[in-house]
């Protein structure tokens, strides 16, 4: 059955979330404080669907905000900071309730919420209000963001019953073999990619479909011990009947029940979660760092003057005093955090405010385990850039202008320098948009000389409204990269940004050529394919142009830095399986719910694209068919010949050719396989056929009463009709009255039919049956006369339909083909939205992840701007939301070669300006002089790509006419396009085998 309208706006987070996500419509959230942490909470909340969300603010939006809190307009200034954000929350999701409170947070009004978020409180209102959530049940949430660090703090009760805590779907594994012993040992059939299960050790299991040994079918769940990547133990088999056949073992997730300190506790005693154990002594540090500024707060009524030595110095004397730290407290660390504590940064708050959001999300949807209960971020290294140590108290003074956070930090000639800077941003999705609005707020391209180029070639579509910030639902079917554009306009008019709708590719090189990538400052990419990002990153790398590439599935996401020269290029990403099967094991043999929505996929393909696809070619030009070989040939007639005389004139003939069709596929199908291999058929004596990775199917048998069977009726009816250009109708109680008149023959198997039993058999070219192929030639073109009455064919007869998965009537189709033909092999069928992503390759994502992965990869940029050189500040950055883990780790540095006597950097190349002393480009002798005067090596080879200038192996004649050429000679003469800048490739006397691939490339700058 299709999803319903809330499911086409939040299918890729239902895929994160799971069920839990349908409790977020119930749910009612408190966020206090609209500066820029709690903008990103609530509009994550806000996007996420969440049904009631409260914004708390006491105070008015001033100038400053407007770096930082992206939900306020200039017209917004002076007045209050909630209220000003409802509006623009309020047009993010129409869907969700936001209402805005000003007044005291007394208990009263704290009791409607289910979670209570807090990001600019003092200590003493935290622990207040900590004390009542805890004592209420009500889950209660610290985000707090200062300068370059954050704190986050959960504390979801005393029984907090987590229904879900893992992500992933459930594994599960085909039985291909179960001992009987003490303990017994389950062996599971490998997949196609010959990876074995995906079980861990305790992981619960069941089992299901176990023929022999039944007694696991209804045993209780039993934990797992993992031998290897294919077998398991799970106890005691012994008194068990001998395994058979088949069955499948099904991991089990059993609710968690967790319990959390309340605040006043957890302050004194913390519990602080750490990618590493090395990171501890850190996260202590900011921990006693964030109380001692409280504390210097109520001491001093306001927060350490930037750069402040004496105000650092009495955070640092406060943090000592507490004694709060357990250990040695750094006191570097918290004399840095102190420095620039009163600074406001976009990328911080945006990764703060999407841990907090995603706790919450945790919280309503009781779906992953909530964060153990404190974390700290912080990207203090920035502070180590050359220049920002030089940094004063009068460079970071407050200006009054909207920056006044950002220079706080980084000073007012930095953010002079950001203005200046000349970025690309490749994608405007879910990731592109958070980057945009980091940009925007952090004035890139905001001043003179400026300029942020942002290119896309998608229109926005409903699913993306749910994590795609700057969309809106009046923004459906217009370019992503012009509302974009728009959108960093309104947020910062000063902001130069230009959008293109372009793929950044070959095809596009004429546009983004060498000259403009070298013009850049850096590129920012938010791509979804493994291709563009490839291509993208050998763009960069041939013009030295830095690359901060970012990613997201789910809650993980990842950040990668390539600054040239410092560090590693990105080099290839691993390449996921493409998800391709054997034809065999699709046809007759699958065993996984991936197994049967591939082949939902291909009759899709088969009944409703390329049959219209194929008639329609016949119809304009009979004689296609002779331009393909013998054997295609006749397929493809066969299909055009079965469309044209299966032409339905109505709906009702519709329903009467599903029906028919329902019949071949789920029952005489299945009967003919088992006619042919009986489930007691033997491959030799003694070893079953139906055994190991084949599973014994069973036909079906139809009934119009059946929802399964009628869903499919109408899905496959609706289909047919719209690929004929037949009205289709919806009609359930019609469509089982023509259901029931239908009479078929009965099933007749055919003898002697052979069926291929590997893939080899699958591929073999079946001999063309040429009489078969003449006499349906003739009989078509007969056909097709009488359709058109003699004439040419003015409208292609048939409507090709392509799958389309954000389609209903499309996913209705796959999920129930795919589900009756689970049904047919004992397979657990798998729910509509299960079936969406698989069938359609959907990628689950989430705002949460979306917005601090952004975050993360804007705070490389402020390091890009620095101009840093040292390969200790930048960070690549990898993102767990599941559990609450951000490991932040020093890029790789380049790694090098020896050639030629002396070692060489990967970034390293030969640049040679190509001009002779006459102004005229050089010709190939005098290149091969160059690299033997400045080298001393005698080349015996060059060429451009796979265009040979020079060979020392031609003959004399050859050689001397190679020499003499001017460089592009030859590549006009090959039909390339002349270019500014040649890439060379070189030969040279002497060289090693390992030097192949190992030399520096020879860059020619032509006149």
């Amino acid at each position: 059955m299709a999803g319903s309208g809330e499911e086409g706006l939040y299918s890729r987070q239902l895929y994160v979330l799971g069920g839990g996500a349908r409790r977020l419509a119930g749910a009612a959230v408190l966020v206090s404080g609209l500066r820029g942490t709690g903008a990103q909470v609530a509009a994550a909340l806000v996007l996420a669907g969440t049904g009631r969300v409260v914004l708390h603010d006491r105070d008015a939006a001033c100038t400053a905000d407007r770096a930082h809190q992206f939900l306020l307009e200039d017209s917004d200034v002076g007045r209050n900071r909630a209220e000003a954000s409802q509006r623009a929350l309020t047009e993010l999701n129409p869907r969700v309730a936001v209402a805005a409170h000003i007044g005291e947070l007394s208990e009263d009004f704290l009791a409607s919420f289910q979670v209570v978020v807090l990001t600019e409180s003092s200590l003493e209102e935290q622990l207040r209000i900590g004390d009542f959530c805890h004592a209420q049940g009500i889950c209660f949430i610290v985000a707090d963001a200062k300068g370059l660090a954050g704190q986050l703090f959960c504390d979801f009760g005393e029984r907090f019953v987590v229904d879900d805590p893992a992500e992933g779907d459930l594994v599960c594994a085909a039985v291909q073999h179960i001992s009987q012993g003490n303990p017994g040992v389950v062996t599971c059939m490998g997949a196609e990619d010959s990876h074995g299960h995906l079980f861990c050790d305790g992981d619960l299991v069941t089992f299901s479909g176990v023929e022999g040994m039944m007694e696991l079918n209804s045993r209780e769940p039993v934990p797992v011990r993992v031998l290897d990547a294919f077998r398991l133990e799970i106890g005691d088999t012994s008194s068990f009947s001998p395994y058979s056949r088949g069955g499948l073992v099904s991991q089990l997730r059993l609710p968690q029940v967790h319990s959390y300190e309340p605040l006043r506790r957890a302050l004194a005693e913390p519990k602080i979660r750490v990618a590493s154990h090395e990171e501890l002594p850190r996260s202590h540090s900011l921990h006693a760092a964030f109380q001692a500024l409280h504390a210097f707060r109520g001491e001093q009524g306001r927060l350490p003057r930037p750069r402040a030595l004496a105000d650092a110095e009495r955070v640092l004397e406060l943090a000592r005093s507490l004694g709060a730290q357990q250990g040695p407290l750094d006191e570097d660390i918290v004399r840095a955090f102190a420095s620039v504590s009163a600074g406001n940064l976009c990328p911080v708050a945006a990764i703060v405010g999407a841990l907090a959001a995603q706790e919450v999300l945790k919280a309503i949807t009781r779906k992953f385990l909530p964060l153990d209960q404190w974390l700290y971020f912080d990207a203090l290294e920035c502070l180590a850039l050359e220049g920002a140590t030089r940094l004063t108290e009068e460079d970071c003074a407050p200006t009054g202008s909207r920056y006044d956070g950002q220079i706080a930090v980084f000073g007012a000639t930095f953010q002079e320098q950001l203005g200046r800077q000349n970025y690309l941003v490749v994608g405007a999705g879910a990731i592109g948009c958070e980057l945009l609005k980091n940009f925007a707020m952090m004035g890139l391209a905001a001043g003179p000389g400026g300029d942020l180029t942002v290119t896309d070639m998608d229109t926005v579509a409903l699913s993306n409204l749910h994590r795609q910030l700057l969309y809106r639902s009046a923004d459906i079917s217009k370019p992503k990269s012009v509302v974009a554009a728009a959108a960093v306009w309104r947020m910062n008019p000063s902001v130069r940004v230009t959008a293109h709708q372009n793929q950044v590719g070959p095809a596009s090189e004429p546009l983004y050529g060498d000259d403009f990538f070298r013009r850049l400052d850096g590129v920012v990419s938010a791509l979804d394919t493994l291709e563009a990002r490839a291509y993208l990153e050998s763009r960069c790398r041939r013009c030295l142009t830095p690359l901060l590439d970012s990613g997201t599935e789910g809650l993980r996401g990842n950040v990668l830095a390539m600054v040239p020269p410092l560090t590693k290029p990105l080099g290839p990403a691993g390449a996921p399986g493409d998800g391709t099967f054997p034809l065999c094991t699709l046809r007759y043999f699958p065993r996984t719910i991936q197994h049967t929505l591939q082949w939902a996929r291909d009759e899709f393909e088969g009944l409703f694209q390329l049959p219209a696809e194929h008639v329609n070619r016949f119809m304009e030009d009979p004689a296609f068919p002779e331009q393909l070989p013998a054997g295609k040939a006749l397929e493809v007639l066969e299909q055009v010949r079965g469309s044209l005389w299966e032409r339905p004139r109505d709906w009702q003939d519709c329903v009467r050719w599903a029906r028919r069709h329902w019949q071949s596929r789920y029952h005489d199908a299945i009967a003919q396989l088992l006619h042919t291999f009986p489930p007691e058929h033997e491959t030799s004596p003694g070893v079953p056929f139906w055994a190991g990775d084949r599973s014994c199917p069973h036909p079906l048998t139809f009934n119009p009463d059946n929802d399964a069977h009628l869903e499919y009726i109408l899905a496959a009816a609706h289909l047919f009709a719209q690929a004929h250009k037949v009205p289709p109708c919806s009609d359930r109680a019609a469509a089982q009255t023509i259901l029931r008149s239908v009479v078929l023959p009965p099933f007749a198997p055919q003898e002697g039919l052979q069926i291929s039993l590997a893939e080899e058999q699958e591929e073999a070219q079946v001999p063309a049956d040429c009489r078969r192929l003449a006499e349906l030639t003739q009989d078509l073109v007969q056909r097709r006369e009488e359709l058109v009455g003699g004439e040419e064919a003015q409208v292609p007869p048939m409507e090709p339909i392509h799958f389309e998965k954000d389609n209903n009537i499309h996913v209705d189709f796959i999920t129930a083909a795919s589900n009756l033909r689970a049904e047919n092999y004992g397979i657990p069928p798998a729910d509509w939205l299960t079936s969406k992503r698989i069938a359609g390759r959907i990628v689950p994502a989430i705002i949460t992840t979306t917005a601090a992965v952004a975050g993360l990869a804007c705070l490389e940029v402020y390091k890009l701007v620095w101009g840093c050189q040292d390969l200790s500040c930048y960070r690549n950055s990898n993102l767990c939301l599941s559990d609450c883990l951000l490991l932040r780790v020093q890029p790789l540095p380049p790694p090098t070669y020896r050639y030629g006597g002396r070692e060489w950097s990967c970034w390293d190349r030969l640049e040679m300006r190509a001009v002779g002393a006459d102004g005229q480009e050089m010709t190939v002798q005098d290149v091969l002089d160059w690299l033997q005067r400045t080298h001393g090596w005698t080349v015996t080879m060059l060429l451009r790509g796979h265009t040979l200038l020079y060979d020392r192996e031609e003959d004399e004649e050859t050689r001397a006419r190679q020499r003499v050429q001017r460089l592009s000679e030859n590549l006009e003469a090959a039909g390339e396009p002349r270019q500014r800048e040649l890439e060379l490739l070189y030969v040279c006397e002497g060289e090693d085998a390992e030097a192949e691939d190992n030399r520096p490339p020879l860059l020619c700058s032509l006149p």
